[in-house]
């Protein structure tokens, strides 16, 4: 019997994908067995990864929040290395501000990063998975969706409606092969996390003592969730935020 965690024949598409969690999951994609397209807006780092994930792995300089780009990078993708059947909406950032000095501009780029524009991107990819009826849509979200978190407000406003946004797309592509889901990652071990929990004693403190398992994930873990939702192994699974923690999100 064929493996259902496999992905051979499979081209995903990973936003954010030279940095971080986006790098943790294209490598998880391409150890699976898939091609990956990494997409950023920085040249360097998608170039450095896809030299170390070597002939699996190309990329293309694409800014999410650029709605009108989306059909040509996507119509540019299948023309070069094949039709996207897989979608990992990963890119993102963050404001940190206390809530009652957040500005209209703050909450505007954020939805535009994380919501707008990714949905732009997936409209673009959808449009083939649904006409050949087959495909898998990942949208990374946060454990903003599921706590309170302080000074995150227009983060957990952005994470939140995504989840809305994949139970949607859910109840409407599903019955014509198309599947969406999200993973919501716990406190992973990244560049951007390091910086601001390594560098905060107490805080990194807090989170080990809240976590049950006693230690902060890693990209690979992340990634390993894309790659069962995006594989036959979850072929009834859609709809769903696959929360990835440590138990923290049970913990006390």
């Amino acid at each position: 019997m064929n493996d259902p965690f496999r992905l051979e024949g499979e081209l995903a598409l990973v936003t954010g994908g030279g940095t971080g969690l986006g790098r943790g999951i294209a490598t998880a994609l391409v150890q699976a067995g898939a091609r990956v397209v990494l997409l950023g807006r920085r040249e360097a780092p998608l170039q450095e990864t896809a030299a170390g994930l070597g002939a699996a792995a190309t990329w293309r300089v694409f800014d999410v929040t650029d709605e009108a780009a989306a059909p040509a990078l996507v119509a540019d993708v299948a023309a070069r290395e094949g039709a996207p059947t897989i979608l990992v909406n990963n890119a993102g950032n963050q404001f940190k501000t206390p809530s009652i000095d957040a500005t209209g501009d703050e909450f505007r780029e954020t939805l535009a990063i994380h919501l707008v524009g990714p949905m732009a991107l997936t409209r673009a990819a959808a449009a083939g998975m649904l006409e050949r009826g087959r495909g898998s849509v990942v949208f990374i979200t946060s454990m903003a969706a599921v706590f309170g978190l302080p000074r995150v407000a227009a983060y957990a406003a952005a994470k939140s409606a995504m989840l809305g946004v994949v139970r949607t797309l859910a109840v409407e592509w599903s019955a014509r092969g198309v599947r969406v889901n999200a993973i919501a990652p716990g406190w992973i071990e990244t560049d951007l996390m390091r910086r601001s929990v390594f560098t905060d004693p107490e805080r990194k403190r807090r989170v080990l003592e809240r976590t049950p398992m006693g230690r902060f994930g890693t990209a690979e873990d992340v990634g390993r969730a894309a790659v069962y939702l995006s594989s036959d192994a979850a072929r009834f699974v859609t709809g769903h935020q696959l929360v990835v923690d440590g138990g923290i999100g049970i913990g006390f």
